[in-house]
C-alpha cells in the first residue's frame, strides 16, 4: 500500500513540476511579469490591436508580458517603492520579438496606411518616424530588459495624467516637454525617479519607456513569440 501511495505522490509532484515548467517563457532567463509583480495592471496593446499600427502585431500570441529575470526583479522593487505612496504600475509592453519590429517597419513604409494618424501622430508624417527615433531597425525591447509603463492611483484605479497617451509620437511625449502642465510633469517625474532609483534609464523621446542599465543581453535581439 505504501508503495502505491509513494508512486501516486511522486506522480503528482511530477505533474505539478511539469505544469510549473510549462508556465515559463520559451527562452531561459525570462519570466512572466504577472508571476513577479503583486499588484500591477496590464494593457498589452500590441496584442489587443489598440496601438499605432491598428492591429495585433506579429509575435504577440498572448496578452502576457515578459521581461528578463533581472529586469523583472528590479521592476518588483519599483512596485514596492511606489506602493508606499499609494501608486501602482500599469504595464503596456516588455519583451518584443524582432518579428514585431519588422511589422512596425513594414507599417512605417506603407505611406498609404494613415488610419491611426489622428490618434497617434497627428502632427507628424510617417516618413519622419524613423528619422525622429520613434521607429527603429532594432528595438531595445527585443533584448528583453525594456518596459513601457505608467502609474495608477491605488485608490481610484485610474492612470495618472502624463500629458500624452502611451505611444503618442511627438514632442509632447518627450521628457522635459514644455507642452504639459506642472502636475503632468510631476507625475512623469514620480515615475522616472522610481525607475532610476532601481537601475532603469529613461528614453528621452518617450516618457513611458525604460531600460535596465545592467541588462543581461545587451547585444542579443530575441525573436521567440509571446505565448
Amino acid at each position: 500500500m505504501r508503495h502505491w501511495i509513494s508512486l501516486l505522490l511522486s506522480g503528482l509532484l511530477f505533474l505539478q513540476a511539469a505544469s510549473l515548467r510549462a508556465d515559463q517563457p520559451a527562452q531561459p532567463g525570462f519570466v512572466y511579469l504577472d508571476q513577479v509583480l503583486k499588484g500591477a495592471q496590464y494593457d498589452a496593446r500590441y496584442y489587443s490591436g489598440d496601438n499605432f499600427v491598428g492591429t495585433r502585431i506579429d509575435g504577440y500570441e498572448s496578452g502576457r508580458i515578459i521581461l528578463t529575470q533581472p529586469a523583472a526583479k528590479a521592476l518588483a522593487e519599483v512596485e514596492s517603492d511606489l506602493s508606499l505612496s499609494g501608486q501602482e504600475l500599469k504595464i503596456f509592453d516588455g519583451y518584443r520579438p524582432q518579428r514585431a519590429v519588422e511589422h512596425f517597419k513594414r507599417w512605417a513604409a506603407d505611406l498609404n496606411d494613415t488610419r491611426t494618424q489622428a490618434s497617434y501622430y497627428p502632427q507628424m508624417k510617417k516618413t519622419e518616424l524613423f528619422k525622429d527615433g520613434y521607429i527603429a531597425q532594432h528595438s531595445g525591447h527585443s533584448r528583453g530588459s525594456t518596459v513601457d509603463l505608467t502609474l495608477i492611483d491605488s485608490k481610484t484605479g485610474k492612470e495618472l495624467d502624463m500629458g500624452s497617451r502611451f505611444d503618442f509620437f511627438g514632442p509632447i511625449s518627450h521628457h522635459g516637454s514644455s507642452l504639459i502642465t506642472v502636475q503632468q510633469t510631476r507625475n512623469r517625474e514620480t515615475l522616472r525617479s522610481a525607475m532610476q532609483r532601481h537601475g532603469f534609464e529613461p528614453y528621452a523621446n518617450e516618457w513611458w519607456h525604460y531600460t535596465l542599465k545592467q541588462e543581461p543581453y545587451p547585444q542579443t535581439y530575441f525573436d521567440f513569440p509571446l505565448k
